[in-house]
């Protein structure tokens, strides 16, 4: 019996509402059997401001977009990768800027932004605010991209004897942002140029801050126990996690769970089409036609057409 290959990336993701009114994230994940080229991008939108459900759609359409768009040539080019995630990050942030020039009454909506860009077991990024990208290796649970919080600079001060863990962890400004997308000026982008080696069996999960109402003690136990089932159930069991911690706050959840399950010679690879290549006419080529009732009469009601249905016209005025 013919068995399917594994693919090298086993992808699942997952959105919730959580306790929230309105769900204000946004994520997209594309990874393509047949190619050896992935990609996820994700959205917080900023909760307690203006039409946040908006911006989060915004960006994410926007940023993937261009780099689905550019994806053909990341094989090819892949020093340029860094390049398009900055300029898709710029074009989403162009975007945002133009919709609150549109509507002033939305101004102050914001998001932050994750991009990831995988070819083979090359892992590239980009990502503006709070939304962690994780990495699980080894048993051990780590972040990969920088916090654009406050978070870090109230444990720094833990660290220093400044302030004790307790008062850090429930400190109100633990969550202020010091960079997002705004439409304005962003101030910090983490955008490393040369990638992240993936070795076979990492999990990397890209995700809004509402997963980290889990600690990361009980997401890295959560992840480490399930690290050899498919991506899906590891999904689920930190939905569930989740569900049973059952805080009145929970913030809205979005995340995406990347395993590299192998990191065989490519097979496949896509082909940039030539810029100046003009295709033939020939019969393999798709062509568009224009339909007359000249040159190809219609089926009267009731008659069969040249594919075998037969024509229902539907009455005007019902």
């Amino acid at each position: 019996m013919w068995k399917s290959p594994e693919p090298r990336f086993d992808v699942a993701a997952a959105i919730c509402q959580g306790a929230r009114d309105y769900q204000e994230d946004a994520i997209i994940t594309d990874f393509p059997s047949g190619t050896d080229i992935g990609m996820a991008v994700l959205a917080d939108g900023m909760g307690g401001h203006a039409a946040g459900d908006v911006a989060s759609k915004m960006v994410v359409t926007e940023a993937f977009s261009k780099l689905k768009f550019e994806s053909v040539n990341f094989a090819e080019y892949e020093t340029q990768i860094p390049y398009h995630l900055t300029h898709a990050a710029a074009e989403a942030n162009s975007c945002v800027h133009e919709y609150v020039q549109d509507n002033p009454s939305v101004r102050g909506m914001g998001a932050t932004l994750v991009s990831l860009v995988v070819i083979e077991d090359r892992l590239y990024w980009l990502s503006i605010g709070d939304s962690p990208d994780y990495l699980l290796r080894g048993g051990k649970l780590k972040q990969l991209n920088e916090d654009h919080s406050m978070a870090p600079q109230i444990d720094m001060m833990v660290k220093a004897g400044l302030l004790d863990a307790e008062a850090a962890q429930n400190h109100p400004d633990r969550n202020c942002l010091t960079s997002v997308i705004l439409g304005e000026n962003v101030v910090r982008t983490d955008c490393p140029k040369t990638p992240f080696k993936l070795e076979v069996g990492d999990l990397v999960v890209v995700s809004s801050d509402g997963l980290q109402f889990l600690e990361d003690a009980r997401i890295e136990k959560i992840l480490q126990k399930y690290r050899r089932r498919k991506s899906a159930e590891i999904v689920e069991r930190l939905l569930a996690a989740l569900d049973e911690l059952a805080d009145p706050d929970q913030d809205n959840i979005s995340f995406a769970v990347i395993k590299l399950n192998h990191n065989k010679p490519a097979t496949r690879k896509m082909r940039r089409k030539p810029v100046d290549l003009v295709s033939d006419n020939s019969a393999s080529a798709t062509r568009v036609v224009a339909m007359n009732s000249a040159t190809y009469p219609q089926p009267a009601e009731g008659e069969p057409d040249q594919g075998g249905e037969v024509v229902k016209l539907a009455a005007k005025g019902r």
